[in-house]
């Protein structure tokens, strides 16, 4: 089959019947070797599988949507082509339940920076279709999602989100505003913080992987 996604596969070690999945969206100007580089220290149930993202940005970088700068210097997004690629995660993930052996009710998105941004949005708009979001170094951005996501049920979602206190990219602040947004939809969420700048710590990746086997 042709998948919508370029995607890098680790097969589940222990193998049932039908297996969780950890679905990795790595950051803007990145790849999908990047986050699948600490593939195999994650538990040994899953599929861990890597997409890239379908904006090509030359020499191995890819985006979920591009950020344009106007001449005072300001960032925005273009939120077309984020909520294109907002459907198209939600199209691969039908795309790897028909096609591997994924319990399609034990999914996880596990993503950094943009693709955390990506995740939140996915997860807030399809909530049938996500169990878990591990949302590092980024931000709820509503624009993104489906304009009726606040009517979904998100009883069964839970996302434990992390920053750096100190991250240049995407100020810590946009992360703490994130969290009310989130509870008062009725997400569950753990939210922790790091003293380092725009990355994973190692301890934010102990503390996202106990949470996951918790």
């Amino acid at each position: 089959m042709n998948f919508s996604l370029h995607h890098l596969v680790r097969e589940p070690k222990v193998k049932r019947d039908k297996n969780p999945l950890l679905l990795l969206l790595h950051g803007y100007g990145s790849n999908e070797a990047d986050l699948f580089s600490f593939a195999n220290e994650l538990p040994d149930e899953y599929y861990v599988i890597s997409a890239q993202a379908p904006y090509d940005m030359m020499y191995g970088s890819y985006a979920w949507y591009a950020i344009n700068f106007d001449a005072d210097e300001n960032k925005f997004s273009d939120i077309g082509q984020a909520r294109a690629s907002r459907d198209i995660i939600a199209g691969f993930i039908d795309e790897l339940i028909a096609n591997y052996a994924i319990d399609a009710n034990n999914i996880t998105l596990i993503g950094f920076s943009q693709g955390s941004i990506l995740s939140y949005a996915v997860a807030l708009s399809y909530p049938e279709k996500i169990k878990r979001v591990v949302a590092m170094s980024g931000y709820l951005n509503t624009d993104i999602a489906v304009d009726d996501f606040a009517e979904n049920d998100f009883s069964n979602l839970t996302i434990f989100a992390s920053h750096g206190t100190v991250d240049q990219v995407i100020p810590v602040e946009w992360a703490r505003n994130s969290i009310p947004v989130l509870e008062k939809l009725g997400v569950s969420v753990v939210y922790k913080e790091y003293p380092v700048g725009h990355g994973v710590a190692p301890q934010n990746f102990f503390d996202f992987k106990n949470w996951l086997q918790s």
